[in-house]
This record gives C-alpha cells, sequence and structure tokens, in this order.
C-alpha cells in the first residue's frame, strides 16, 4: 500500500480519537535524533563524497599532468604551471552527468520522509554535503598531493564513496512504511503529517500542462540563471585567487575552500530559519522561497560586480567571496528546491529537468568566462561578473513574479489529462 493511502488511514484512525495534535507534537521532538534526520546525515555523506570525487581533478590535474618523479617526492606533485581551468572544466564535465540520477533521486525521498514544516532543514541538511565535500577536497587535497602522492586523493575519497554506498543499502528506504528500523511513533507522526498532502508518483507525465505552467517556468529560468554564476565560480575560483591575489598553488587551495565551509553552516542555518517562520506562521511558504531566493541573488550579484574595485586588498576580497558564497547558499531553501512544493508527485522528473537547465548553463558559462579572461585578464573578471549580475537578476525578476508554492492542479491527482 502506498503512503498516501495509508497516511489517510492512520490520520482517520488518530482523528477518532483527538489525538492527531498530541501525536504529532510527541513525536515531532525527538529533532535531530529522529531515523529522519539520520537519513538527511547520511544523505549529507553521500553529497559530500560525490562533491568530494568531482573536486578531486582540480586538485590532482597539476601533480598528474607534471609528476615525472617518484609520488612520495613533495615537489614532484606541485611543480610546474596550474593546467587552464577550461580543461579542468571539459575533463570534468562527465562526472557531473554521472552524478545527476544520485543528486535527484534524493529529492524523492524527502517527499515520502519530509514532514512539511522540517523539508527546508532536511533537505539543506543532506545539500550541506556538496559545500562540505568541496571544502574538505580543497583543504586537504594539495597537502595530500604534497605528502604521500596524487594517487591516495583519489584512494581516500573513494573508499569514503563505498563506505557511503554500505550506508545507503542499510538505511535509505523509499518509504517508511518500509523501513525496518524506524519507530512506530517517528513513522506515525511522518504520515500523518504527510496524509494531507498528494504525494503519491505519477506514472504518466502532464507535459502539456507543464509547458503552459509558469509557476514551473520561474523555477527552471532560475535554475539557468543561478548556475551560470555557480559553475563559473566553480571553475574558475582557485584560478581568480591565484591570479588576482597572487597566491601559490596551496595557499590558494585553502583560500578557495574557505566559502565552501561558509556555505555549508550557513545553509544548514538557513535551513532551521525556514522552518522557524514556517512552522511559528511567521511567514508563508512562497514568501520564504522568494525572501531566501532574493538574498541569495542580490547580494552575491552586488559583491562580486564590486570585486573589481577591492582587489588590491587580500582581506576584503576574501570576505566578499565568503559572503557571496554564504548568500549564494541561501538559494537551496529557496527557488532550488520549491519543485518540491509545486509537484511533490514529480519531484525526480522535476529534478531532472531542473538538471537539464543547469548543466546547459554549466556548458555555456566557464566557456564565456574564459573569453573574457583570455582577452583582458584586468577587466575581464569585471566583465564576467557584471554577465551573471545581467542574467541573474532578470532571473530573479521573473521568479518574484511568478513563483508559487501551491501545488498546482497538473500535479494533483484528479488530473485526467494527459499528453
Amino acid at each position: 500500500m502506498s503512503i498516501g493511502a495509508d497516511a489517510k488511514a492512520t490520520v482517520g484512525d488518530i482523528s477518532k480519537d483527538n489525538n492527531l495534535n498530541t501525536a504529532q507534537q510527541q513525536f515531532s521532538r525527538r529533532g535531530f535524533c529522529s531515523f529522519r534526520h539520520g537519513m538527511a546525515f547520511i544523505l549529507q555523506l553521500c553529497n559530500f563524497s560525490i562533491y568530494a570525487q568531482q573536486m578531486n581533478l582540480s586538485i590532482t590535474i597539476s601533480a598528474m599532468v607534471n609528476n615525472t618523479n617518484s609520488p612520495f617526492q613533495p615537489n614532484a606533485s606541485i611543480e610546474g604551471p596550474a593546467p587552464d581551468s577550461q580543461h579542468y572544466w571539459n575533463e570534468t564535465s562527465k562526472e557531473f552527468k554521472a552524478v545527476v540520477m544520485v543528486l535527484t533521486g534524493q529529492y524523492s525521498i524527502w517527499v515520502k520522509w519530509a514532514p512539511p514544516l522540517e523539508r527546508s532543514q532536511l533537505t539543506s541538511i543532506a545539500a550541506s554535503g556538496s559545500m562540505l565535500g568541496s571544502f574538505i577536497t580543497l583543504l586537504v587535497g594539495g597537502l595530500l598531493c604534497q605528502t604521500i602522492g596524487w594517487p591516495y586523493v583519489f584512494y581516500i575519497f573513494g573508499g569514503i564513496g563505498c563506505a557511503c554506498c554500505l550506508l545507503w543499502f542499510l538505511f535509505i528506504y523509499d518509504d517508511p512504511m518500509d523501513h525496518p528500523f524506524i519507530s512506530t511513533g517517528e513513522k506515525t507522526y511522518i504520515m500523518c503529517s504527510l496524509a494531507q498532502q498528494d504525494c503519491l508518483p505519477g506514472w504518466s507525465l502532464p507535459i502539456k500542462a507543464m509547458i503552459k505552467s509558469l509557476p514551473l517556468w520561474a523555477i527552471l529560468v532560475s535554475y539557468f540563471c543561478e548556475y551560470w554564476l555557480f559553475y563559473t565560480l566553480m571553475a574558475y575560483t582557485p584560478t581568480y585567487i591565484s591570479s588576482v591575489l597572487e597566491v601559490n598553488l596551496t595557499d590558494s587551495g585553502i583560500l578557495s575552500a574557505l566559502p565552501f565551509a561558509v556555505s555549508c553552516i550557513c545553509i544548514i542555518l538557513g535551513g532551521l530559519l525556514a522552518d522557524f517562520l514556517l512552522s511559528k506562521k511567521i511567514l508563508r511558504l512562497i514568501i520564504i522561497r522568494k525572501l531566501f531566493t532574493a538574498i541569495g541573488v542580490l547580494f552575491p550579484s552586488i559583491i562580486l560586480v564590486s570585486l573589481t574595485w577591492v582587489r588590491s586588498s587580500h582581506i576584503v576580497t576574501m570576505t566578499f567571496l565568503v559572503l557571496s558564497s554564504a548568500a549564494s547558499s541561501l538559494l537551496e531553501l529557496g527557488v532550488l528546491v520549491n519543485f518540491l512544493d509545486i509537484a511533490p508527485r514529480y519531484t525526480g522528473f522535476l529534478k531532472g529537468l531542473s538538471q537539464v537547465f543547469a548543466h546547459i548553463a554549466g556548458a555555456i558559462s566557464p566557456t564565456v568566462a574564459g573569453f573574457f579572461i583570455g582577452q583582458d585578464s584586468e577587466f575581464g573578471w569585471r566583465n564576467v561578473f557584471l554577465l551573471s549580475a545581467a542574467i541573474n537578476i532578470p532571473g530573479l525578476a521573473f521568479y518574484l513574479i511568478f513563483g508559487c508554492a501551491d501545488v498546482q492542479d497538473w500535479a494533483k491527482e484528479q488530473m485526467l489529462t494527459h499528453l
């Protein structure tokens, strides 16, 4: 039996005893000790492993192409010029494609596991693993290359990935009804919380209705705009720090890691704040989504455009980069998770569709950035950031006008007209 049917049946039984509110209050107090939060931390570790392995090549590629001596000779790992960032991007694009079911599949899990009032914090805990993986890789990758050799970067993070697979097979289930370890109380709480939500997976897609849906297009356009800047920074942040701040490769890795560390913290705190505002009925869900999206777009755009005038100060430059990354992390609690609100039945499909728009931006933006930087090393960075702001701000305006947090008619069970 599906969780939707079971949940509604359970709510009916509890309602007869007038104990629904009591049950929800009792089992929601468990907080971070609950199994659903344990799953969030497992997903955090999985995302950590995914992004750490994606970032491995950015750290090791210079050692790989210049390693003519023994891997245990420290200088052999880092001597020689760093490879071009666009070359790194081309080499790693296949890795991004390989992990897209992983990145889309986890959102389908939250459709059946995340109570609406905890959705932001659970998804933010899981998503913070991507920032953590990038941070750790940038922080220790260069050191590993210098001390024990570049192959061990892949061995260590690959081993962590194997451990994640073991945890995944043991503890991750699609449906709390089928989970052997979850308590009856927590299972009841999750089912009661999701009882009024139509989250049964749809076996046919209302393509025509989706094409006409402006709230969906607002999300897709935003994905393209936000990931334009994301992929630019992911490919070129180490290059920017090493060239503009004129620091060595090891220090560049450490400084490049700092914004990711702050983002990891901010995304978790932001998720707790979003759920607090929603549970206390301080703000409606759509206001929370749009507010966090506006902060995540406007602040980084202003900060990055201003970098041109503060590049003479290393401290101010790094402060701006950290603040930009911290503000951008709030997008994970805004538009980037909004598809869970408007169409929980089609979460997996919509996340995959969103990733298509994200990767289109990722295929274009680093190339454009490389062109600007290659044409003019002094003003190229300014043009890169100006272009990103010019793309992001109209995307934000489109989302603020047409964004929605209500389940759309085409995503409800009674929708019978399909293509």
